[in-house]
């Protein structure tokens, strides 16, 4: 029986992350293309790739000050202000607000939900973490599938597990509302996109 903590123990002896190759191709063989919440097919039910994690973690700030927006800033870089603006005509400033206060919430729920099965990150970040083009490159290969699509769902699957992401919406809607949560998604999914576009990758 696949439970979370059957999950976070394999997490825990897989802490040293694939390579971005291998989240886009090697690991696909643990995506089923059942039905996601807000993204259409596509769920991954293997190990996730923590050091990616961790690198996003601490390109954030950190785990006890971790922030959206400096998370954004250095995957971003020069063109952070360009898609603060792109996401603010697209979404408005309000849906803006809300997904950068669900994010940190995710951050900050997902730290708890690992600490308290007593799974602990990995030691070293990978990708470097001060390097947006390579953490944005690593976080958009853990979203694709085997069809070559992707999936916002996928990636944050990769990100923390199925079974945690899984908690976590879950820990959104009680504390923010289902169309917050299926916000933070969107918006997610849309900047990750015009990453992809900025660096081609």
């Amino acid at each position: 029986m696949l439970t979370l903590r059957n999950v976070l123990a394999a997490a825990a002896l897989c802490a040293v992350a694939a390579p971005t190759a291998a989240l886009a191709s090697g690991m696909n063989s643990s995506i089923t293309m059942q039905r996601s919440r807000f993204s259409g097919p596509g769920v991954y039910s293997g190990p996730p790739a923590l050091a990616v994690t961790l690198s996003m973690i601490v390109a954030g700030g950190g785990p006890q000050h971790f922030d959206a927006v400096t998370l954004l800033k250095v995957l971003a870089g020069k063109k952070f202000n360009a898609e603060v603006a792109k996401l603010t005509k697209e979404y408005g400033k309000t849906k803006v607000g809300n997904f950068v206060t669900v994010f940190n919430f995710v951050v900050a729920d997902s730290l708890k939900i690992v600490t308290a099965a007593k799974v602990k990150l990995p030691s070293k970040p990978n990708p470097d973490p001060k390097n947006g083009k390579a953490l944005a490159a690593a976080l958009w290969n853990a979203g694709v599938l085997r069809n070559g699509g992707w999936s916002v769902e996928v990636m944050l699957d990769r990100a923390v597990s199925h079974p945690v992401h899984v908690q976590v919406m879950k820990d959104i809607d009680a504390k923010y509302g289902i169309g917050k949560d299926a916000d933070y998604h969107a918006i997610l999914a849309t900047a990750m996109h015009d990453l992809k576009a900025a660096y081609m990758l």
